[in-house]
C-alpha cells in the first residue's frame, strides 16, 4: 500500500441517494429491458407471418394478468426510456442543471412515461 493520503475511489453506497440517481439506473435498467423486449415484438412480427397457429401461443400469453403486466411494463419502459433520453439531451446541450431542474426533469420523465403508458393502454389494449 501507498502511504499517500490521496482519498480513494467513491463508489455509489457512499453518495446520497436521489431521485436523479435512481432515474439514471433505471434509465439503463429499461435500455436493457427494451432490448429484450424487442426479441417478443420479432416473435410476435415473425409468427404474424406464419398465420393464426404460430400466433396462438403469443396471443395466450399475453391474454393472462401477467402477459397484460410485461406488456404494460414493456409500453412504460418505452415512454420512461424516451423522456428519460431527452432528460440527458437537454444536460448533454448544458441546460437543466440547477437543483429544481434537475428533480423536475426527472420526476417529468418518471411520472410522463407512466401517464404515457396508461393512455397507450387505456385507448389501444383495454377498449
Amino acid at each position: 500500500m501507498s502511504d499517500n493520503p490521496r482519498p480513494l475511489s467513491p463508489y455509489m453506497f457512499i453518495y446520497k441517494w436521489e431521485i436523479t440517481m435512481v432515474m439514471s439506473i433505471v434509465h439503463r435498467v429499461t435500455g436493457i429491458g427494451l432490448a429484450i423486449g424487442t426479441l417478443v415484438v420479432a416473435w410476435w412480427l415473425a409468427a404474424a407471418v406464419e398465420g393464426d397457429t404460430a400466433l396462438a401461443p403469443f396471443y395466450a400469453l399475453f391474454a393472462t394478468w401477467f402477459g397484460q403486466f410485461v406488456a404494460f411494463c414493456f409500453v412504460w419502459a418505452l415512454f420512461h426510456h424516451m423522456l428519460s433520453g431527452v432528460r440527458h439531451f437537454v444536460w448533454d446541450s448544458g441546460f437543466g442543471f440547477s437543483r429544481e431542474m434537475r428533480f423536475g426533469l426527472t420526476w417529468v420523465a418518471l411520472i410522463g412515461g407512466f401517464l404515457a403508458a396508461l393512455i397507450v393502454f387505456v385507448l389501444f389494449v383495454w377498449m
